[in-house]
């Protein structure tokens, strides 16, 4: 291979995708426009910044979908699970990450990888076709050149939602007289202990009075093209959940399970808030569930009204962002290229998959498709049974409506979708106890999980035996 391939954006996607193909021997050249332009979200320069939660959520591999991908990844040799594994930070189950410092190790190791250049530069419009191949994973915040350009060249407009930002608050400005450090269920996870959420309690009437403060409080306001755009239903605006009836936050992200305040432990809470470290040092907690789109003011007031974040001092207040996807099931081939100009491929977020892992591991196979092509090579399809197969298999054809393929009017049912046990295929048998009796209830659901995941890793292992060019993972 002498021509390098193109990718256009340094995010979670495009800097893993640069790195599978600079790890296969295939040159790269990553565009990525900020610093020369910045978008709504980011803040620093940094290639894969995360720019929402810290948090690539669950890690557990046997009974978790988004831990499966997590070991997934790393048996495939992932540069942003290796940097998160790095720069993890206590958070109960979940692996979370100290934001700077895996920006900053993802940028670190591209920029000295010698198959790798990177180019400060805005690509305002479509890639040149001197370029060959190229993925775009410029993410939920894609140019409006490039936007307009991509869907003149398909013929359809691409949808849109709205991904809404938690504030951050500094943790010596948390009263520790009235919350406490406490992981639900006493579950430790990866670097942590078993109590690595603060939780700050309420009782009816504090709750009861954040509600209607949460529906009452001045809002950011709509453009008029914006108003019809729907939310993403994993990542809520808080006020919006609270609008859906006065119970909802209380069996969503404040719910009281599994937690005993420790200042009154006779007493329940009717509802708790939970933050969760932010960086590397704990001087930074991001509040958990409170994506919201309340203006800057409100949020201080009416999360001040928070036991324990009566003085709370943020770092960061929460926000709002227009998110941009492909109807992918209907423009790209099971390769993620484009169908209207297979020269270009696309990753991330950009292709209807949600969340940073599963950006991640979007880009990562986008990244060996392209280098696996420019070698003259074809990779074999990934079996829709391993956690990267079905979510590419969900992006590629899932959720199309009868007849949709041939009718360009058909309504369209493809929507972001984080990865889920529901976009596996079926178990052939359902797993049963040593007697061999049938299972129900919880002991049922365990199973199954295992079954699944074991089902997985059997799956990946003979995959990656079948293919013995250099994309294989390193052992």
């Amino acid at each position: 291979m002498t021509d390098p391939i193109h990718i256009v954006g340094g995010g979670l996607a495009g800097s893993e995708a640069a790195w599978q193909i600079a790890q296969g021997g295939g040159r790269v050249v990553l565009h990525e426009m900020r610093p020369h332009r910045a978008t709504e979200a980011h803040r620093t320069d940094g290639l894969a910044e995360l720019v929402c939660s810290n948090s690539f959520r669950s890690d557990d591999a046997n009974g978790n979908a988004v831990g499966l991908l997590h070991q997934e990844m790393r048996r495939l040799g992932s540069l942003i699970m290796r940097a998160a594994d790095a720069h993890q930070v206590p958070a109960g189950g979940a692996l979370a990450v100290d934001r700077d410092g895996f920006s900053q190790a993802v940028t670190a190791a591209l920029e000295a990888h010698p198959n790798v250049t990177i180019v400060r530069e805005e690509v305002a419009g479509l890639p040149p076709e001197a370029w060959g191949p190229t993925i775009l994973a410029t993410g939920p915040l894609t140019a409006p050149a490039l936007a307009e350009a991509v869907a003149g060249l398909t013929g359809k407009e691409s949808l849109a939602f709205f991904d809404a930002i938690a504030p951050i608050v500094h943790r010596d400005s948390i009263d520790m007289g009235v919350a406490w450090f406490q992981s639900r269920y006493d579950k430790a996870g990866p670097g942590g202990t078993g109590a690595d959420y603060l939780n700050c309690p309420m009782d009816r009437a504090q709750y009861d009075a954040f509600i209607a403060a949460l529906i009452a409080g001045e809002k950011t306001s709509f453009k008029e093209w914006e108003a019809t755009t729907p939310y993403f239903d994993g990542c809520l605006p808080i006020e919006v959940m609270a609008e859906r009836g006065p119970e909802t936050l209380r069996h969503g992200p404040m719910k009281p399970v599994g937690l005993t305040n420790p200042h009154d432990p006779t007493v329940k809470p009717c509802a708790i808030v939970q933050l969760r470290q932010d960086n590397a040092l704990g001087t930074l907690f991001n509040m958990v569930g409170f994506q919201t789109k309340l203006r800057h003011a409100e949020q201080l007031r009416v999360f001040r009204t928070i036991p324990g974040l009566e003085n709370a001092e943020f770092a960061r207040l929460g926000g709002l962002h227009r998110n941009t996807y492909l109807d992918s099931p209907r423009l790209l081939d099971a390769t993620l290229r484009l169908k209207a100009r297979p020269s270009l491929r696309f990753a991330g977020q950009i292709t209807g998959c949600e969340g940073y892992v599963e950006s991640a591991a979007v880009g990562l196979m986008a990244g060996r498709y392209a280098l696996a092509e420019a070698a003259g090579e074809t990779l074999a399809p990934l079996p829709p049974t391993t956690a990267l197969g079905a979510l590419i298999a969900h992006i590629t054809g899932g959720h199309m409506e009868a007849g949709a393929e041939s009718d360009s009017n058909a309504p369209r049912s493809f929507q972001p979708m984080n990865v889920n046990f529901g976009l596996f295929p079926p178990l052939e048998r359902m797993p049963r106890n040593e007697t061999g009796k049938r299972l129900r209830g919880p002991e049922k659901a365990a199973l199954k999980k295992r079954a699944l995941t074991d089902r997985a890793r059997a799956a990946l292992a003979a995959w990656l035996g079948e293919d013995e060019s250099p994309l294989r993972a390193a052992e």
